[in-house]
């Protein structure tokens, strides 16, 4: 591909596009720990916990009469971030 292209080395890859990416002899590891927790982070959602399963598609959600309405702007970047960790992870 150098023959062809002007190329340079900046070294093993590290991080690209929010993947961390790990190299060795015989394979190559990517992963998005570091994109989750920095989503997380962002949107305060990093001391919140857990659940092992998912919500129950059967039952209807109802309207939060006493909730608060959300910014929309916040919203629309939370979404966008899970959007894109999806895209990489089809299994969540």
């Amino acid at each position: 591909m150098k023959d062809k292209f002007q190329m340079s080395s900046m070294g093993e890859l590290a991080f690209f596009l929010g993947l961390q990416v790990k190299q060795k002899k015989d394979a190559i590891f990517i992963s998005q720990d570091k994109y989750v927790a920095e989503i997380l982070k962002k949107f305060g959602l990093s001391e919140g916990k857990s659940a092992s399963t998912s919500i129950d598609a059967e039952k209807p959600l109802l309207k939060d009469s006493d909730g608060e309405d959300v910014n929309v702007h916040t919203y629309r970047s939370m979404i966008g971030s899970l959007m894109y960790l999806t895209y990489s992870r089809p299994d969540i």
